[in-house]
């Protein structure tokens, strides 16, 4: 289905992208699950192009048609949608990471680390997906250049792959959208854990060591060859 948005596959592109756009439309209810109403987005990267989520639009009222295809210089080449207005943020994270998927959501708890201005230490193992910490990105105008770089900025400052935004919500990037959504859940899991904490007392942190054999144990995770 569509809005009715002409764009520039309409003559017919043989569904560029075709995968990726499958699962842009596949995943949007997890993205749905995680943000409210319209806000947030997600992108699967091929190469030098990423499908990503349209804009304004609800999380199941696209199909695979509909998701719009951007390069990394931020040029629409198909979809019959518009892109999120967060290409810019999206599009310089892949060319700052090389990653496959990013999520950006405005769930509760980590858009509460973000109105607080407060970035998530180690208080937990699972910390580690996504870095030894969640440094928080300095706030600019949703959509911008600056928010981009301001986000990648705080991301290879903190050696993370995710960061919260200044008043704002969370970005995430992994090698599959899978794991970026999943990556996601850890990180709102936590922050409504560390938050739950700090209005008790003042949460303990992890020490580095712990946290490099956290690291070293995940990377043996799971059901690979023994």
């Amino acid at each position: 289905m569509s809005d009715g948005t002409v764009g520039p596959d309409d003559g017919g592109d043989d569904l560029l992208l075709a995968d990726a756009r499958e699962a842009v439309v596949e995943h949007a209810p997890d993205l749905a699950a995680l943000t409210p109403g319209r806000t947030g987005n997600l992108s699967v990267r091929d190469g030098d192009r990423f499908a990503v989520t349209p804009t304004g639009v609800a999380y199941d009222a696209f199909d695979a048609a509909d998701v719009p295809v951007v390069d990394l210089d931020g040029e629409r080449v198909a979809g019959r949608m518009k892109p999120s207005s967060e290409v810019p943020m999206h599009r310089h994270i892949y060319r700052g990471y090389g990653s496959e998927a990013i999520v950006h959501t405005h769930s509760p708890w980590a858009t509460t680390m973000g109105v607080l201005h407060r970035e998530l230490p180690p208080i937990h193992y699972m910390i580690v997906s996504v870095g030894k910490r969640v440094p928080v990105a300095e706030y600019a105008p949703y959509g911008t250049e600056e928010l981009a770089a301001n986000v990648v900025a705080a991301m290879e400052e903190a050696d993370a792959t995710a960061s919260f935004i200044e008043n704002h919500g969370l970005v995430v990037t992994a090698d599959d959208v899978g794991t970026a959504l999943e990556h996601t859940t850890h990180v709102e899991d936590l922050s409504r854990l560390y938050l739950r904490a700090s209005a008790v007392g003042e949460p303990t942190e992890l020490p580095e060591s712990e946290l490099d054999t956290a690291i070293e144990q995940f990377r043996s995770y799971g059901q690979g060859e023994e």
